[in-house]
């Protein structure tokens, strides 16, 4: 929604200005400058990026008309989950919960958080390593060290569509001029033409730059900044679970290694030790 409401007021006080300044919108209208510059920029964002890289980035760009999801209430449910599960782990021992790990969807447990449980991926790193920590062949150093390189491909996956945006930003303002100059070269081939129709052909041509910098600083290169927040926001939810169960691991309570958790997230996310404390009991008595 706020992608949408910050190009309203691109366009209004671009657009708005020119026309308070005594311009006349109308002579910004030329679609086929619009078809050269979108035209080759699109065709070369399809040039630069393979077929992962494509379908990377068109599964990205619909999210960003989208709120976050990595809110308060998800994390405070997977603190909640976490909590349940090294307490049960604690109490009972490493093998009590294969049967959950095994098949989360069947878990009374993992249930009772079904926007955890929404989320494939999150499950998956959860039960990898709980899976992992069944096993009791690894220490927490190795465990660490795999936590690390799998969130680093994740942020790594992540880039890709970013990337990919900002080179297609970038060069929006080259086919700008592209335009411009193809504009020019119509222009010197209508020299016989009045003053007045040369001023219009010249104006046409300029079009082409004011386009190319206006769609790539508005529109395009703005969503490739919002596209990284949102891989960093991510990322964010799976150091937490790491840090959670590492403080488990060498040998922290599960009420610490969660304290342990909590700090880890975004100060916008965090909640406090009471609320955290309060959502756990009422997920228990669930």
């Amino acid at each position: 929604m706020l992608v949408i409401v910050g190009w309203v007021v691109v366009l209004l006080c671009v657009f708005g200005g020119f026309a308070l300044a005594g311009g006349h919108l109308a002579a910004l209208w030329h679609p086929i400058e619009l078809i050269i510059i979108g035209g080759g920029a699109i065709g070369a964002f399809i040039v630069s990026n393979n077929n992962k890289a494509l379908k990377a980035t068109m599964k990205a760009l619909p999210t960003l008309f989208k709120g976050s999801k990595y809110n308060q209430a998800l994390y405070m449910d997977l603190l909640a989950l976490l909590y349940e599960l090294l307490t049960k782990i604690r109490k009972e021992g490493l093998m009590s919960v294969e049967a959950d790990v095994d098949n989360p969807e069947s878990s009374p447990l993992f249930s009772k958080y079904p926007s955890i449980l929404a989320d494939h991926h999150l499950i998956e790193f959860l039960t990898d390593y709980l899976r992992l920590m069944v096993s009791g062949s690894m220490n927490a150093f190795e465990i660490e060290n795999l936590m690390d390189n799998e969130i680093e491909t994740h942020h790594h996956e992540g880039e890709v569509p970013v990337h990919s945006v900002t080179k297609l930003g970038d060069g929006l303002p080259a086919f700008g001029i592209v335009a411009a100059v193809m504009g020019v070269v119509k222009t010197m081939g209508s020299v016989h033409l009045p003053p007045a129709e040369l001023g219009v052909l010249i104006g046409a041509a300029l079009t082409g730059t004011f386009l190319g910098i206006l769609l790539a600083y508005g529109f395009v290169s703005p969503l490739a900044n919002l596209l990284e927040q949102k891989l960093n926001e991510s990322t964010k939810i799976y150091q937490t679970m790491k840090v959670t169960l590492l403080a488990s691991i060498n040998g922290y309570a599960p009420a610490i290694a969660v304290e342990f958790g909590r700090k880890v997230l975004y100060s916008t996310e965090r909640p406090t030790f009471s609320q955290l404390e309060e959502h756990v009991k009422g997920a228990k008595s669930r």
